[in-house]
């Protein structure tokens, strides 16, 4: 009982919250003729937004609103105008018919179905929010006033819909895209990592693979000479080959999610905005005052977009940690028909001459913990491999300013349908 109470709860208070917002807003209202009956709020524009976000009943969202705002209304008129409340009513009545109709029609349209249509949804709305405007309209002039609605102000009606309507769907497709952007970015992270860590079991993997063979290469040649150990030997082949197999089923999945097509489309500014946009947040947790510099001689879409951000993730990463309080990281990728250049370059504390040539082995660290403990030293190494599975080479140089330059052949990255 407890917890069908919390399910229910919750599309009920979103509900009054919507309702209330509403009749705030439809309070803030524009009369465009002297003497007209009617009148432009935000209601509207807030009322249609937020069941666009929220994905409640919008036919009892609608009912529930033009009830609140009908209510209010009457209260400050009784309260304040010392109007009749019967009177109030039948004057205030009609904006509860405008909700409960424009609910109607989003209801039997199945906006759900429209949210990815900006267009489409923008006129339906603006269509609806007329249709409602009407019904208002009608039931005012026969119950309220005489008031004839000339040419003029029913070309103000259709204008004011349309503007309301795609003002408020073009605010929607704003949000939406920011946060399918938000969620994409947070895919190509997460997807970056499974990369590396990929890479690293796929050495793995090989690994295994030597010594299985070394392992029953043993069991043979202990065979003749001993059979407990030569058993002994086979049984390790055995194990070690089961292991290889786990791995391979895990490698398998993991290759799946790292080469996954909905992310072969990606811009490369997008992708730069994605590495300087989490990098600073990497920056602020080391409370580093960091400026990045970004720049590009052509916008394309990438072909390997995890491999690329894999590695300059990981070079700008190390650039943020070897920069003491203030400095600059520069990003630079500069295309031509054969080869593509890629610079990170940080004003950070350096690399010595004499560590130059091993910073890229496997294990080479100069990172220790507060506990003194080492880090793996794999991050460089990574992304070596990652350069050399793009047939590419990394350089790096290490003066006023410390400079990685990459040369990948272009056409690993550039998708030949830019």
């Amino acid at each position: 009982m407890d917890v069908k109470n919390n399910i229910n709860f919750s599309p009920i208070l979103t509900i009054i919250l919507i309702a209330l917002v509403t009749t705030i807003g439809s309070e803030i209202k524009l009369v465009p003729f002297e003497d007209a009956p009617f009148r432009f709020g935000l209601g509207t524009i807030i009322f249609l937004l937020a069941v666009l976000i929220k994905p409640v009943p919008i036919l009892k969202t609608g009912i529930i609103t033009g009830v609140t705002i009908v209510l209010c209304r009457v209260s400050l008129d009784y309260l304040f105008m010392n109007e009749e409340l019967l009177t109030s009513f039948v004057e205030r009545f009609p904006a509860a018919l405008f909700y409960i109709s424009f609910a109607f029609c989003l209801h039997k349209l199945n906006i759900e179905l429209y949210k990815t249509k900006p267009l489409a949804l923008g006129l339906f709305a603006a269509i609806f929010e007329i249709i409602s405007n009407m019904i208002e309209e009608a039931f005012t002039l026969l119950f309220v006033t005489k008031h004839t609605i000339h040419t003029e102000e029913f070309i103000l009606f259709i204008t004011i819909a349309f503007i309301r309507s795609f003002s408020v769907v073009g605010i929607y497709s704003t949000i939406t895209i920011a946060e399918q952007k938000k969620q994409v970015q947070q895919l190509l992270s997460i997807g970056s990592n499974l990369y590396v860590e990929t890479m690293y079991l796929k050495k793995s993997m090989d690994h295994i693979e030597q010594i299985t063979a070394s392992s029953f290469e043993l069991y043979k040649q202990l065979k003749p000479l001993d059979s407990n150990l030569s058993t002994q030997a086979l049984m390790i082949s055995q194990e070690i080959h089961e292991v290889k197999k786990d791995s391979q089923r895990i490698y398998s999945s993991l290759s799946k999610i790292t080469t996954t097509k909905s992310l072969d489309s990606t811009l490369l500014s997008n992708l730069l905005h994605y590495i300087t946009a989490g990098n600073k947040t990497y920056t602020e947790y080391h409370k580093k005052d960091i400026h990045f510099n970004v720049s590009y001689n052509k916008n394309f879409y990438i072909e390997e977009p995890i491999a690329l951000l894999a590695l300059l993730n990981n070079l700008v990463a190390n650039a943020i940690e070897a920069i003491i309080d203030k400095g600059t990281i520069n990003i630079a990728v500069n295309i031509t028909k054969n080869k593509t250049v890629i610079t990170v370059e940080d004003t950070g504390i350096g690399i010595p001459k004499t560590m130059l040539p091993i910073i890229f082995d496997a294990g080479f660290t100069t990172k220790f913990n507060n506990d003194g403990n080492a880090s793996t030293g794999i991050g460089l190494s990574h992304v070596q491999s990652i350069i050399e599975r793009l047939e590419g080479e990394i350089a790096v140089t290490s003066d006023e300013t410390t400079k990685f330059t990459i040369v990948i052949p272009t056409h690993k990255l550039y998708r030949g349908d830019n």
